[in-house]
């Protein structure tokens, strides 16, 4: 679940509070499998809800997003033009729709939050490559969380993937990755976008939840009445991707892939 740019203080994590949140991370891991194979013409997004719901609390651990600051749902649903936080309802998805789908688990107290892109049948080939290049620059992100790097490295690296791209996408800007650990969102903020070799230093103890949004057109977004739904301004598809990676004594662990994914 992305965060609306904001301060708070930095978070450490011991090695046993980072062991809860692997296991929330392998719950999301397999709420967000569940769901994808779920995805399908026809398929309404609140059935992708309770197919997630049923899998977090099976496991023992519990919704991130359920009820935080009233949300209504157990995992966001958005749908082309939303961007994050679509609220899961009585839409039904037809063929060519890509759908967002982010998830967060609770385990001890301790969070993991992620997101993927599901194709629902046959993609465009332009709204495929989308997906494909945010996954692209997640992973860019990822590879530059490590002990002593700056946070601008991060932004840098998930930019510049995207700026590498053959085509001019926009990168949302207005929502952010985030720190996480005893809550969903803390600091520090995770920007899209940066300059290398700026902000401050990451450390062993730190967690990021990194999730590039980037669109067909502007970066610009508007929230629907709902309050929660965020969409492209101009109406173009988006993606969005997230993964949290922790920064352990054993180095970078991404704990919320699944193992073969690791």
């Amino acid at each position: 679940m992305a965060l609306r740019r904001g301060k708070s203080k930095f978070e450490l994590k011991s090695a046993a509070q980072f062991g809860h949140m692997r296991e929330a991370g392998l719950v999301v891991a397999e709420a967000l499998a569940q769901v994808r194979r779920a995805v399908a013409p026809g398929v309404t997004t609140l059935e992708l809800d309770a197919i997630a719901e049923s899998c977090i609390r099976g496991a023992g651990a519990t919704p991130s997003f359920l009820g935080y600051h009233g949300y209504p749902a157990s995992i966001c649903v958005s749908v082309n033009d939303e961007v994050v936080h679509g609220i899961p309802g009585s839409r039904i998805l037809t063929e060519g729709d890509l759908v967002s789908i982010d998830c967060g688990a609770i385990v001890n107290g301790w969070h993991g939050d992620a997101a993927i892109s599901v194709p629902v049948g046959q993609l465009d080939p332009a709204i495929e490559r989308l997906s494909e290049v945010t996954r692209n620059a997640l992973w860019a992100g990822l590879r530059a969380v490590v002990d002593g790097a700056r946070l601008g490295d991060v932004g840098a690296a998930v930019e510049a993937s995207i700026r590498s791209a053959d085509y001019p996408y926009g990168i949302v800007v207005d929502y952010v990755g985030h720190g996480i650990g005893s809550s969903m969102h803390m600091a520090p903020n995770v920007p899209n976008i940066g300059k290398a070799g700026s902000g401050p230093k990451l450390e062993t103890g730190m967690a990021l939840a990194i999730e590039p949004m980037v669109t067909l057109g502007s970066a610009d977004v508007d929230v629907l009445g709902d309050d929660w739904t965020v969409v492209t301004a101009d109406g173009l598809t988006a993606a969005h991707w997230e993964h949290t990676i922790a920064l352990t004594e054993e180095g970078p662990i991404v704990t919320t892939a699944a193992e073969d994914e690791r």
